[in-house]
């Protein structure tokens, strides 16, 4: 079977997937795959959406990449001013508890929320981040949350292996992990975009990982 038919076949069950997701209107979304990279064009109605449609891409069998061009283009009723949105969004951080929102800052510029200030978990900074995404008015967000954890573990490697082994969809015996100070990198293959995901989530569970480069390759 040649690539350009595999490629014909992701496209269709892409644009499958886009259609059947609630979340999602993909009559304005344009879909190509090229050897198993998919591009999302168009746009869509809120920054929620454009997330949401990545998302359903994502966890599809046989896609290596994603490339999300699509555009936020507000309609009236979403339409607010920068001004509005920072309200809105400090107060959606106030009453996420699992952000300790005193030690952030916020700022929006035509749209577009910047979040900034330091935690001492991912999980803190990601909850932060999603507080943020389904606010009427956000056109994106920019993460610069710095981690810095006050607990250092003294075998991270050894701890983030022992999460592989417990979590039944990622390949553990394909992944290496390489700890360095605060900064884990995550090396091998395995077969879907969830299993690279969880074996992320997994290694930022860790105590005191400040930082993750996921290197590993999804190979179908």
């Amino acid at each position: 079977m040649t690539s350009s038919i595999n490629d014909s076949e992701l496209r269709r069950t892409v644009i499958a997937e886009l259609e059947w997701d609630p979340s999602v209107d993909a009559s304005s979304i344009a879909v190509a795959v090229k050897e198993g990279v998919v591009t999302l064009a168009g746009s869509v109605r809120t920054y929620a959406e454009k997330l949401n449609a990545e998302r359903a891409v994502k966890h599809l069998s046989g896609v290596r990449g994603i490339a999300d061009d699509i555009e936020v283009r507000l309609d009236g009723s979403n339409v607010r001013g920068d001004a509005d949105i920072a309200q809105s969004v400090l107060s959606a951080l106030r009453f996420n508890v699992a952000v300790p929102n005193d030690c952030l800052r916020v700022t929006v510029d035509r749209g577009w929320v910047r979040l900034e200030g330091e935690v001492e978990w991912q999980y803190q900074r990601a909850a932060a981040e999603a507080s943020v995404r389904p606010v009427m008015g956000v056109k994106g967000v920019t993460n610069d949350i710095i981690i810095k954890p006050q607990v250092k573990a003294a075998d991270v490697k050894a701890e983030i292996e022992d999460a592989f082994a417990r979590r039944a969809r990622v390949d553990a015996d394909k992944i290496t992990v390489d700890a360095t100070g605060d900064t884990v990198t995550l090396r091998g293959s395995v077969r879907t975009w969830t299993a690279k995901d969880e074996a992320e989530q997994a290694a930022w569970y860790a105590p005191g990982v400040a930082k993750v480069h996921n290197d590993i390759v999804v190979n179908p």
